[in-house]
């Protein structure tokens, strides 16, 4: 009986260590991610007043239209990359947040997913 119950206390406190890898894994992914998004944040609104000063300076209202154009072409993309970068930042945190985990569920024969 005394077996088991060391057992069992050494399974709460893997667990417990686990746990905190694991909140340390989602802390560092999720500053991660805020830097980034500030970052990106940081670089439109920059962007923005470049493209108004661009759009302001157009004599022509087709001049005004092709800038209009090429500035929502350019946000497009960058926006898609950025939602793509973001997107993988999450992933990696989420596998690094699980990576504690792995061993006490390999015991459970549950498998991680790839």
């Amino acid at each position: 009986m005394m077996k088991s119950f060391e057992e069992f206390q050494s399974f709460g406190k893997d667990g417990f260590e686990a746990y905190v890898a694991s909140s340390s894994a989602l802390t560092k992914g999720f500053q991660a991610i805020a830097q980034e998004t500030a970052e990106f944040s940081r670089k439109s609104f920059e962007k923005s007043s470049s493209a108004f000063e661009k759009l302001s300076a157009s004599k022509s209202f087709d001049k005004a239209l092709e800038v209009q154009q090429a500035i929502a072409k350019e946000n497009y993309e960058t926006l898609v990359a950025q939602m793509t970068k973001l997107n993988e930042m999450y992933i990696a945190t989420a596998k690094e947040a699980f990576k504690p985990f792995e061993a006490s569920l390999a015991a459970f024969g549950v498998k991680a997913p790839k």
